[in-house]
C-alpha cells in the first residue's frame, strides 16, 4: 500500500509539495535521486577523515541492494560490489529480533545487549550456532550470504518469519513482548550475535581485498551493531575505522546531500584529521531567554549559575553521591546515541545504579546495559581498546585492572541475579560478559562535558561516568528545555540542568507536570 500511495509517485509528491510553498518554473526543477545505499556510502566517506578508502554499508533493504562494497577517492565514491534482496544480513538479524519478542526496525539494539546474557560455554548456544548456519544462512567467504526463504516471510508476506517452522527448528516459541526471559532466549540472541559477526568480518575482510586501502567506512543500520565494529577494530583488519554516527536511514540525507555535492557537482572534497560531522553536535540549541519562558510556562524553579565550573563542580558532587542528573547542553545530537548534550548520567561505581536508572528513570527493561562516557586521555586506564569511539559505536572489555573475579557457576546462575553480581570497579557500565560500549570524550569537540567528567574524576579518582539518553522508554530523545523538564519531572530524577540553569526535584512547587504521552511500564 505504502509503495501504491506514495513509493511510486515521488517526484509528483515532491513537485505538489513545493507548488504549496510558491509558485515556480517546473521546467526549472532537476531532482536528483541518489540510491539508499550510495547514501549511505556517501555519509560515511565524504564525512570522513580519509582521502581514500574502503566503504562497507550494510542494512535491511534499500532498493534492492542490501549490502554493498565501495571505493571512495578524494570527491569521487563507487560501488564494487552488491549483495541483493531477499539476502540480507539486516532482515536475518531483525528475525531474531521478532522472534525474540522485541520489535521489528527498533528492538535490534536490545537483542544485542540481550547477547552477553547468553552462556557462551553452553551446549545449547552451540546448537543453536549450528542450526542457524545449516538451515538459515549459508555463509561465504567473501561475507555473502545465501538465505533459505523457506523460513521467511517477509519477501512474500506480511510477517517476517514462518513461525511454525522456526517453532520446530529452535524447539521455542516465539516469545511474546511481555513474558519473561528465560536463559534459551538470551543463548539464541548470543548465536545470532555470534553468526552476524562472521558474516561482518567476512565482508570487512572482503573490502580490504578488493579496496586496497588501509581505512574502512561503515554506514547502514547493521553498523549500529557496535559488537561487531569492536570486532574489525580488535582484529586490525584495517588500520583505521570511520564509522558514521547516523548510520542508519536519517544519515541517508547527510549522504544524500554530499553526494550530489561532491560527485554531481564535483565540488573539490578537502580532509583533515577531523570527520565532517562535528561531534553530531548538529540539531538545535536553545537560548536563555527560551528556557526562562519554559521556567514560567511551568512555573519551574531554577538557579542560573553562569560560571561553569562552578556548575560542573557541583554536578560532579551530587553524581559522586548516587544521585541521578538530566544533562542538557548546547547542540542537540544527530543521530541515535546521546554523547553528553541530551543524557542522563550518573556514577558507574555504584551497584545498584543499572537497576535504578532502568526502573525509575528510563521505565525499561531491567537487562539493558549502560554505556560509559570516559575521558578520551583516560580510556586505556579503564578499557581494553586500541581506538576512539567518539560516537559510542565501538565495544570494548573492561580492563583487568577493574575486574572482580566472578563465581565458577557464573553461567548457572539465574541471569537476573547474575546481573547484580559485582563484576568490576564500574559496576553500572560493565555488562555480563565484561563489554562496554565506549564514548570517549574529547576537551575539542564538548567541552563541557569534559570538564564535568574531568571534575567527576577529580573527586572520585575515576574519569567516568555513566551516559543514557535522554527519555524514557517508548518516547524520543528530548530536544527542547520543555521536553527535558517534563521527563525530569515524570521520573525519579533528582536533578536536572539546561544549560547555565540548575534544577532540584525538591524545590519544584508544581508537580501537575505531566507528559503528553503515557508512560506505560511492566516489570521484567
Amino acid at each position: 500500500p505504502i509503495w501504491l500511495n506514495e513509493k511510486m509517485f515521488l517526484k509528483k509528491q515532491l513537485l505538489d509539495g513545493l507548488s504549496r510553498i510558491e509558485n515556480y518554473d517546473k521546467k526549472k526543477i532537476k531532482f536528483l535521486f541518489p540510491e539508499h545505499h550510495l547514501s549511505h556510502a556517501s555519509s560515511a566517506f565524504f564525512a570522513s577523515p580519509y582521502k581514500k578508502a574502503a566503504i562497507l554499508t550494510i542494512d535491511g533493504v534499500g532498493e534492492w541492494s542490501t549490502a554493498t562494497i565501495s571505493v571512495g577517492e578524494d570527491n569521487k565514491l563507487k560501488i564494487l560490489k552488491t549483495l541483493n534482496f531477499p539476502h540480507s544480513l539486516g532482515l536475518l538479524y531483525t528475525s531474531f529480533t521478532y522472534f525474540l519478542g522485541f520489535k521489528v526496525n527498533s528492538g535490534e539494539y536490545k537483542l544485542m545487549g540481550l547477547a552477553p546474557y547468553g552462556n557462551p560455554k553452553s551446549k545449547q548456544t552451540e546448537e543453536f550456532i549450528s542450526i542457524i548456519k545449516n538451515n538459515l544462512v549459508d555463509i561465504k567467504e567473501d561475507g555473502s550470504i545465501w538465505l533459505n526463504q523457506k523460513y521467511f516471510k517477509y519477501a512474500t508476506g506480511l510477517r517476517m518469519i514462518n513461525i511454525n517452522l522456526w517453532k520446530k527448528l529452535f524447539s521455542l516459541d516465539k516469545r511474546k513482548a511481555d513474558e519473561k526471559i528465560e536463559q534459551s532466549h538470551c543463548n539464541l540472541a548470543l548465536a545470532i550475535q555470534k553468526v552476524t559477526e562472521e558474516v561482518v568480518l567476512n565482508m570487512a575482510d572482503y573490502a580490504k581485498q578488493i579496496c586496497n586501502s588501509n581505512n574502512l567506512c561503515l554506514a547502514g543500520g547493521v553498523a549500529l551493531n557496535c559488537v561487531a565494529n569492536g570486532l574489525i577494530v580488535k582484529n586490525k583488519i584495517f588500520d583505521n575505522v570511520y564509522i558514521q554516527p547516523a548510520s542508519g536511514d536519517a544519515g541517508g540525507a547527510i549522504g544524500g546531500a554530499m553526494s550530489a555535492y561532491y560527485q554531481y557537482f564535483n565540488n573539490k572534497r578537502t580532509v583533515n584529521k577531523n570527520d565532517k560531522m562535528n561531534g553530531s553536535y548538529l540539531g538545535p540549541k536553545f537560548s536563555s531567554k527560551e528556557i526562562l519562558l519554559m521556567n514560567k510556562k511551568y512555573k519551574a524553579t531554577s538557579e542560573k549559575i553562569k560560571d561553569f565550573k562552578i556548575l560542573s563542580q557541583k554536578v560532579a558532587k551530587l553524581i559522586s553521591q548516587g544521585n541521578v542528573v538530566g544533562w542538557f547542553q548546547g547542540r542537540m545530537e544527530f543521530g541515535p546515541r546521546a554523547l553528553g548534550n541530551r543524557s542522563i548520567l550518573g556514577d558507574p561505581r555504584d551497584m545498584d545504579m543499572q537497576k535504578k536508572l532502568n526502573l525509575k528513570i528510563k521505565y525499561r527493561e531491567s537487562f539493558r546495559p549502560f554505556a560509559p562516557s570516559v575521558l578520551e586521555e583516560n580510556v586505556n586506564d579503564y578499557f581494553e581498546i586500541n581506538s576512539m569511539s567518539p560516537y559510542m559505536l565501538l565495544v570494548g572489555e573492561v580492563n583487568k585492572n577493574h575486574k572482580k573475579k566472578l563465581p565458577k557457576n557464573y553461567y548457572e546462575i539465574d541471569l537476573y541475579e547474575r546481573l547484580y553480581i559485582q563484576r568490576s570497579n564500574l559496576q553500572a557500565i560493565t555488562h555480563l560478559d565484561f563489554s562496554a560500549r565506549i564514548q570517549t570524550v574529547s576537551k575539542t569537540t564538548n567541552p563541557r562535558f569534559w570538564t564535568l567528567i574531568n571534575e567527576f574524576k577529580n573527586i572520585t579518582g575515576y574519569g567516568v561516568l555513566i551516559n543514557t539518553s535522554f527519555n524514557v522508554r517508548g518516547e524520543p530523545i528530548v530536544c527542547s528545555p520543555e521536553d527535558a523538564y517534563k521527563c525530569f519531572m515524570n521520573t525519579e530524577m533528582d536533578y536536572l540542568v539546561i544549560n547555565d540553569f540548575f534544577y532540584s526535584k525538591k524545590d519544584q512547587k508544581n508537580t501537575d507536570v505531566k507528559n503528553k504521552w503515557k508512560i506505560t511500564f511492566e516489570a521484567d
